[in-house]
């Protein structure tokens, strides 16, 4: 019984690291502003390097816990998890913009402290200099996404646009909003579905229809597999019960009078001949008997042929009276005849 809740506490909690990290998997990184002159302003009025991220899924996720960094040093397979955090900046908790929802954006300030707001972190991100942004999961171990800034002019952004990236001037950089086609840039299919579907409306409606199609196929294969194997089941079973006896006994025969044969041919090879037609006449034996078993089979119907024998003729049957007139015979006694009288 202790086996058993610790392996379903496991699955459990395996489940779970698989959930939260599949989440952790749809933030990302979407617009980052090195050299803030005259952009965003902070709770204290200040101006500084921004990063902001996406929650590209249509559930809410929880960031607090995540980490930012601009040292390629943590690219090191062989550092451990916690000199690796050493050189990141911990995403803290406390304020309720980092539970995103669907859809939604978070700016989160560099180059300052915590002190100055939840929303602060003291990532390092150069304002003359291309640079190196990283979102690693709550482990310090997992990288979710990364992007090589390039050197950036004042207030202008470097956005993600469908797969790509673009520099953004000044007029154009969104920050807390959605990064939008200007004017001059194609927009993307997937843009053009996140404007049309703001709410995901329309993505839940597709995927619910393709679980559901999927169901369907599922059981509409698995009620003619089981179809199929009844079916054989039953052949099966007639086959068992029922078997056809004729052929049963035509097997039975014939391996009999093969075996029969095959001895009486290896008796013939070992004696070089000798007595050839006492082996043929037993063949022939052999193969009247299985005629006889197999083939002789009567249908039990006697048949009667109908012929006139005479029997029952009337002028043979009479003997004593026949007509005067007719020629008698004169070995025949006379019949004495009465006077007529007159």
């Amino acid at each position: 019984m202790n086996n058993l809740k610790l392996l379903l506490s496991a699955m459990l909690l395996t489940a779970s690291q698989m959930v939260f990290g599949q989440g952790a998997k749809n933030i990302v990184i979407s617009e980052v502003l090195t050299n803030n002159a005259n952009s965003v302003v902070d709770e204290f009025g200040q101006r500084e390097a921004w990063i902001e991220l996406e929650n590209t899924s249509y559930t809410t996720y929880n960031v607090r816990g995540m980490f930012l960094t601009t040292n390629r040093q943590v690219l090191d397979e062989r550092m451990s998890a916690p000199d690796r955090i050493k050189l990141m900046s911990i995403i803290p908790s406390g304020d309720e913009r980092t539970n995103m929802g669907a859809r939604q954006h978070l700016v989160l300030f560099g180059n300052s402290s915590p002190a100055q707001g939840k929303l602060h972190l003291q990532v390092q991100i150069p304002d003359s200099a291309a640079v190196w942004v990283a979102l690693y999961n709550g482990n310090g171990v997992e990288l979710i996404d990364s992007v090589s800034v390039p050197i950036l002019g004042a207030d202008c952004s470097y956005a993600r646009m469908g797969k790509g990236w673009v520099v953004r001037n000044p007029q154009q950089v969104t920050p807390g909003i959605e990064n939008t086609a200007s004017e001059g840039q194609q927009q993307t299919g997937v843009d053009k579905f996140k404007e049309q579907d703001p709410h995901g409306f329309a993505m839940a409606i597709m995927a619910m229809g393709i679980v559901f199609l999927c169901l369907a196929l599922l059981w509409l294969f698995f009620t003619i597999f089981g179809m199929v194997m009844r079916h054989m089941d039953t052949a099966k079973k007639v086959a068992n019960t029922q078997p056809i006896k004729p052929i049963t006994k035509t097997v039975e025969v014939t391996k009999e009078l093969a075996h029969k044969t095959g001895n009486v041919l290896q008796e013939g090879l070992d004696l070089k001949g000798v007595d050839m037609e006492v082996y043929m006449a037993v063949i022939g034996l052999a193969l009247r008997q299985y005629e006889d078993d197999v083939h002789d089979v009567e249908s039990g119907v006697i048949t009667i042929k109908s012929k006139d024998t005479g029997w029952d003729d009337e002028y043979s049957q009479m003997t004593h009276w026949h007509d005067p007139f007719l020629p008698s015979d004169h070995n025949a006694p006379s019949i004495p005849t009465t006077p007529e009288l007159h």
